[in-house]
């Protein structure tokens, strides 16, 4: 398939969603439900103070990690989308319309997780949201990433942008855990 040179534009997200609320099926697909339980038992924690997950969607996994935060943070680019979110309606749940690099919320945060949406941005774009990452994590805090392997024509594939993040968010993670890594890619970065 052709890569798309630029970072996807938040216009790409709502004519989706504006298309169909769950263009990829995170309600009802058996690989999205496997892959929450997983990125769910990926966690070292069972309690997070204040927590970040970047391209909630309609608030799937939202409402999973809601019980694993005192605070969540769900942040995303479509308005249709968050709007969808808000049905998940526990009061330590807030949602933010942000779009990445330029709208990345202050912390810190003790857990970042960014599932399904690296490989939407461009190389430059990507390595802005590591260093953001960097800047806002706590000092003994964890990153997730989850990421589809399979094609795709978004500007980066699952591996590279799973590889390049790992390369752009050192020294200040350096402890990388790779979870699964089959259909999907899951990791966990670390402190130590």
């Amino acid at each position: 398939m052709t890569r798309k040179a630029a970072t996807l534009p938040p216009d790409y997200f709502e004519d989706k969603y504006k298309a169909d609320i769950d263009p990829w099926r995170f309600r009802s697909s058996a690989y999205e439900q496997e892959k929450y339980q997983a990125t769910l038992s990926s966690l070292s924690r069972r309690r997070y103070a204040n927590a970040l997950e970047v391209g909630c969607s309609i608030g799937v996994l939202t409402r999973l990690l809601s019980a694993r935060c005192a605070h969540l943070l769900a942040i995303d680019t479509s308005v249709t989308a968050l709007e969808a979110a808000r049905s998940v309606n526990d009061s330590n749940v807030s949602f933010r319309r942000a779009t990445l690099p330029a709208d990345f919320p202050d912390g810190p945060f003790d857990l970042i997780v960014l599932s399904e949406v690296l490989y939407y941005f461009a190389k430059p774009d990507l390595q802005l949201i590591a260093q953001s990452c960097r800047a806002q994590i706590a000092p003994d805090g964890e990153i997730v990433l989850c990421h589809w392997l399979g094609e795709t024509d978004y500007p980066l594939t699952g591996i590279d942008a799973s590889e390049l993040f790992a390369e752009f968010i050192k020294p200040a993670l350096p402890v990388r855990a790779i979870l699964h890594d089959e259909t999907y890619r899951l990791e966990r970065f670390s402190a130590a």
